[in-house]
């Protein structure tokens, strides 16, 4: 919601702070779906370029949670700790064998199906299904740290996949100034093959020309690169369920 209304703000007060100040609007306005082909039609072959079918995927989710938010809340969080620590206390008052039915089809277990949220979780359910499938297996000849170093392969591989679109997003803003001046290079082209025509001609194709590079400064530090700044920040938000998880097996174990 947020990220919405602070494109809308942006581009109120990008063109409007331009028409206030006497700007004609026309010419950007009429210059506008031209260098957006340009500079748009660029990007979507680069981001197709330098991405498999899954990240293109991925980035489409990714910009979906741009404007969701986070996946959980507060309380999805004390649940997490609270299925946790069920499994945890169950594993060492009723054994190993009372918490095996449940990590190997947590899908049919009732006490995952308390927490349909987290249940939907594939990957946090993932991690403490197999984390404790691992220790049910081993029959509590785990130590810690092997407990540990299981859990933080198991989240860097997720958190790494998580940070992917976020990736792709940055290196796009990253590209979107060049996308733009190669546009305005083509419009540049295009007026040097009408330079015999009236300046007032000439100034208007120049003109033109410019809103390709405008274009694509403000899409790379005004939409793109701040999207993906969010994107990052939403991603740091729900990895911490994760931790949460990792705390109360290793408190608990």
């Amino acid at each position: 919601m947020f990220a919405a209304i602070g494109i809308v703000v942006l581009l109120v007060m990008v063109f409007g702070g331009f028409a206030l100040t006497g700007g004609a609007l026309g010419p950007v306005l009429h210059a506008l779906p031209h260098e957006m082909l340009i500079i748009g039609g660029a990007a979507v072959g680069a981001i197709i370029a330098g991405n498999s079918m899954h990240e293109i995927k991925a980035l489409g989710r990714g910009l979906g949670k741009v404007f969701k938010g986070p996946r959980h809340n507060k309380e999805d969080h004390v649940d997490a700790i609270a299925l946790t620590s069920k499994l945890m206390k169950m594993m060492k008052t009723e054994g190993a064998i009372a918490v095996e039915k449940h990590v190997s089809e947590p899908e049919n277990s009732p006490i995952f199906s308390e927490y349909p949220r987290l249940l939907a979780n594939k990957p946090l359910v993932g991690l403490i299904c197999d984390t404790l499938n691992l220790m049910v297996i081993s029959t509590g000849t785990l130590e810690n740290h092997a407990i540990e170093d299981i859990m933080d392969n198991a989240m860097k591989t997720h958190f790494h996949d998580l940070a992917e679109p976020q990736h792709a997003l940055q290196s796009l803003a990253d590209a979107l100034p060049a996308l733009g001046i190669v546009a305005a290079v083509l419009g540049v082209v295009k007026t040097m093959g009408s330079i015999d025509q009236p300046p007032e001609i000439l100034g208007a194709m120049i003109g033109s020309a410019l809103v390709g590079t405008f274009l694509g400064v403000l899409l790379a530090y005004g939409v793109v690169g701040p999207l993906a700044g969010r994107l990052k920040q939403i991603n740091e938000q729900d990895e911490q369920i994760f931790h949460a998880v990792k705390q109360v097996v290793m408190a608990s174990h």
